[in-house]
């Protein structure tokens, strides 16, 4: 199916080819007339413009009767010229081609001034509800989708969005991978969100990789590709299930936490980094947290991997750490503050 994108440059080219032919059209009856009647230029001029338009002026000068059949020729020539330029105007114009050129270069710029973003390829169910959380957690996006259809629906609800294959390369690199922190793979297939992994990788080695795997085997497979979290719907929806069922309190009170728009509570991760954080060194009462931001570090996960719940006062923060707190939007703020420019967007 041709995309809007394709369709706009194909008119394009129409109109740029029916107004080089009637440039040429132009050309050959000033020439004509010029050599073979051996008028000035300013008269053949003239009268190929009078003869292409047909306003029914007068000829400039007695033609002999191999020009009058040349002029009629003229005239039939310019009026299919004139006629087919005209028809791809109309065209554009009621299809609203141009105004939606217009529109698609204002979203292409808005893309290219994005910075320290997220790529969302898929815009499917999974895709939909992802964006609603990423809406609701202000940060900034863009949606990647080869289906037309699914394009304009995420523009009529706002956000970023580009048509383009995720799995090419020239995609990914109109979303601004290069500058982009994260990318999430939602694509409906395992082997598409393989190749949207292993192609984001290549061209940003730095990039957090997030894919959607349906199968079991699918998931070790896009680890060894580089995604550095895989996201089962079923395995994790069948958890959710499981834990709603048994524990439906607790579920409530952690789905409050994570999604959703009017939350009073937040979670939240925090890196440390030993060059910009004060913290780094210190135990969690010297570096007296809570009591500065209110926010509450619930764990810590070491570089190595070691995760340590509940961590107590004497718990001391390293470089690399990084830190699992819940608090409310200020606490969260302030917590950012004293620890250093690490989550932008709750600062905003």
């Amino acid at each position: 199916m041709e995309t809007f994108e394709q369709k706009y440059q194909r008119l394009q080219k129409q109109l740029f080819a029916g107004f080089v032919g009637l440039a040429g059209i132009f050309s050959v009856g000033t020439l004509w007339y010029w050599l073979i009647e051996d008028w000035s230029w300013s008269e053949a001029v003239y009268m190929t413009a009078i003869t292409l338009s047909t306003v029914g002026f007068s000829e400039v000068h007695p033609l002999e009767p191999r020009s009058r059949l040349f002029t009629i020729a003229l005239i039939i020539m310019g009026v299919v010229g004139i006629g087919y330029i005209a028809n791809r105007f109309t065209e554009a114009l009621i299809q609203g081609y141009f105004q939606e050129g217009i529109r698609q270069r204002q979203r292409r710029r808005t893309i290219e001034a994005l910075n320290n973003h997220y790529i969302l390829c898929g815009y499917g169910r999974t895709g939909h509800q992802i964006a609603l959380e990423f809406e609701a957690e202000g940060i900034p996006f863009v949606i990647l989708d080869a289906r037309s259809e699914v394009v304009e629906d995420a523009q009529q609800h706002g956000y970023a969005v580009m048509q383009g294959d995720a799995t090419l390369d020239e995609s990914l690199i109109a979303a601004g991978i290069d500058r982009a922190v994260c990318l999430v793979s939602a694509l409906r297939s395992d082997a598409e969100n393989l190749y949207t992994v292993l192609s984001a990788k290549t061209l940003n080695p730095r990039i957090r990789a997030i894919a959607r795997a349906s199968a079991a085997e699918a998931i070790e497979k896009l680890k060894r590709a580089g995604a550095d979290a895989v996201v089962s719907p079923y395995v994790t929806g069948g958890k959710r299930l499981a834990a709603a069922a048994v524990r439906p309190r607790v579920m409530d009170f952690v789905d409050g936490i994570i999604t959703g728009k009017n939350r009073s509570l937040y979670l939240d991760e925090f890196s440390l980094d030993g060059q910009t954080c004060p913290c780094v060194g210190q135990t969690l009462s010297q570096a007296n947290l809570r009591s500065q931001s209110g926010a509450l570090v619930l764990a810590i996960r070491r570089p190595d991997g070691t995760l340590i719940g509940g961590p107590t006062g004497d718990t001391y923060l390293a470089d690399g750490d990084l830190l699992i707190c819940m608090g409310t939007a200020e606490q969260l703020r302030r917590l950012n503050r004293i620890l250093g420019p690490i989550r932008p967007h709750w600062s905003q």
